[in-house]
């Protein structure tokens, strides 16, 4: 009789211990390769385009601020700084940002280099030695799936890798798929659907190592956390039939003798 209710009561433990057994370490370390990478090359410089719906800071400056103002959608004498004054501008669906005196501008596909190059000819036949700034102000990142903190980020410097990303939203839970990260990009309304696998080093030489704009990260679960899922309740249910089933039989067996 003892033997019943030993298997009563180690049976869901043993199925629950099979369940979660099956990480291994090769499923759950980041780099495992990076020593065989040896030297590696320096990185190419990174840049992302700007893209139709980004809000750019722009702002001109001149030796003389009242000619930086009429290169300005605020025009009041509070908005120049510094010899200078900055507007947002939303890029619309086709790519142009409607700026003062130089009108239709296409930026959309173009680096912030290039923007900034652009602008500078333009304004040089209108102001001597133009200084230009531009910065995209909401450039952001989602990071979806099994992490400790989802959620959507704000990126101040328009510069964030994958990993950095990933840490902002409290690195992957242990139930995070680390070999299959999805990254869903959008360019020029063209979506893309990528794969990384941030358990092989090489992944940062990847186009997706630095994100763009507006990119969403989603970490899949592992099949540690499916199996859980099924557990609950279905499983749960049967263990609760056979639970009662394995103390029935043995209540029958202690009477019959």
């Amino acid at each position: 009789m003892k033997y019943f209710f030993l298997l009563q009561r180690t049976l869901p433990i043993l199925f629950i211990v099979l369940l979660f057994s099956c990480a291994s370490k090769k499923d759950m370390i980041y780099y495992q390769d990076i020593d065989a990478l040896g030297a590696q090359e320096k990185s190419p410089s990174y840049e992302i385009k700007i893209q139709p719906d980004d809000l750019l800071m722009i702002a001109v400056f001149a030796e003389d601020p009242e000619i930086a103002k009429a290169f300005s959608l605020n025009t009041s004498s509070e908005t120049a700084t510094a010899g200078g004054s900055g507007s947002v501008y939303l890029v619309d669906a086709y790519g142009f940002i409607d700026f003062p005196t130089l009108g239709k501008i296409k930026v959309s596909g173009f680096t912030r280099t290039e923007v900034l190059h652009l602008l500078d000819t333009k304004l040089s036949q209108y102001i001597k030695k133009p200084i230009v700034s531009l910065r995209i102000t909401n450039f952001k990142v989602s990071v979806q799936g099994e992490v400790n903190a989802p959620g959507t980020y704000p990126i101040a410097s328009e510069r964030i890798t994958l990993i950095e990303a990933l840490t902002l939203a409290g690195d992957l839970s242990v139930y995070g798929k680390r070999d299959n990260i999805l990254i869903i990009r959008e360019i020029d309304g063209i979506k893309s659907f990528n794969r990384v696998d941030i358990t092989k080093a090489q992944f940062m030489n990847s186009p997706f190592y630095y994100l763009a704009q507006n990119d969403v990260v989603y970490v899949e679960p592992n099949q540690n956390k499916i199996n859980g899922a099924a557990v609950n309740p279905s499983t749960g249910l049967i263990f609760s039939v056979l639970s009662i089933l394995i103390t029935l039989t043995t209540l029958i067996i202690t009477t019959s003798k």
